[in-house]
């Protein structure tokens, strides 16, 4: 009962208007006010801050300078395995396994449809038919850059505006299609072994999400709105390594994985509610004959 009062609190909101003005707020660099902020934030959520590149508070710009911070080079090191797929990010799984019958998991009694999730393109979706999904949650206490679970080359941006409903774990459960229905930015990659889906999910109070070959993307319409990459575009063929960075939430969100049928296993270890950090492995490729099964679903 209590996520559904939320969840209808949350119906009620203006959502862009609050992240409007989230993006005013975090951005203010006045001393007294921006050093508040950032000090009760690693009060509240128990912030590590000796894994960061700077550790002084005081020394961050505004409070989303804070919010969007470097870690140290060894903070966060990469398996290597060079057949390891790696966590994007710090955060927990909400859900993983396996997209059946075009659907993906989102908690109990709840699914939404990999078509929603990227913008209706039957090409893009045919590729994870019987595919692979994760979700992962970022809180406020997580870092909230986000890596390459594998190298690749970006083939296609899409930005899709929505809602912004929050996406913790509470909202997630009463909200059907929450996150075919936030607004999100699809990237979809060509790596060694096929192609690779990583979708930043927006919520209430990320004000904006920032790639790094495009700086930030705001929605310039609310229709969908795409950008294509590669030897025959002006921006050139864009490669990213394995682990290096490629994004990040100015404010915490979800990003959710997609990767096609018979190319991973995910780690038998990992299920709903795991934590994990980035550059932990999380899956192993597959040779293209192998049949992968996915954690047991808690359903």
């Amino acid at each position: 009962m209590a996520d559904k009062l939320f969840a209808l609190l949350l119906y009620l909101l203006p959502h862009h208007l609050l992240s409007q003005a989230m993006h005013w707020l975090t951005r203010i660099e006045w001393p007294p006010l921006k050093d508040r902020l950032i000090r009760g934030a690693i009060r509240l959520y128990r912030i590590d801050m000796r894994v960061a590149v700077e550790q002084n508070p005081t020394a961050y710009s505004s409070f989303n300078a804070f919010f969007t911070r470097a870690l140290r080079a060894d903070a966060r090191p990469l398996a290597n395995d060079p057949a390891a797929i790696v966590s994007p990010v710090d955060g927990t799984i909400s859900q993983i396994g396996t997209i059946e019958n075009g659907r993906i998991f989102q908690a109990k009694g709840q699914s939404y449809t990999v078509e929603e999730l990227l913008g209706g393109d039957e090409a893009d979706c045919a590729q994870f038919a019987d595919g692979y999904f994760a979700t992962l949650y970022l809180s406020p206490r997580d870092y909230h850059r986000i890596h390459m679970p594998q190298g690749g080359e970006l083939k296609k941006m899409l930005h899709i505006p929505g809602r912004l409903f929050s996406v913790s774990p509470s909202t997630t459960r009463v909200v059907p299609r929450l996150f075919s229905r936030n607004e999100r930015l699809v990237n979809l990659f060509e790596t060694g072994q096929g192609p690779m889906a990583v979708v930043m999910v927006g919520a209430i109070f990320v004000a904006s999400m920032d790639t790094v070959w495009a700086g930030t993307v705001a929605p310039a319409t609310r229709r969908i709105s795409q950008w294509h990459y590669g030897p025959q575009q002006p921006d050139q063929p864009i490669t990213l390594e394995k682990g290096e960075e490629m994004g990040r939430f100015n404010m915490g969100s979800t990003v959710v994985l997609l990767f096609p049928k018979n190319s991973i296993r995910w780690d038998e270890t990992l299920s709903a509610g795991s934590q994990v950090q980035m550059g932990q492995r999380i899956a192993t490729l597959t040779s293209p004959n192998e049949v992968t099964p996915a954690p047991e679903e808690k359903l």
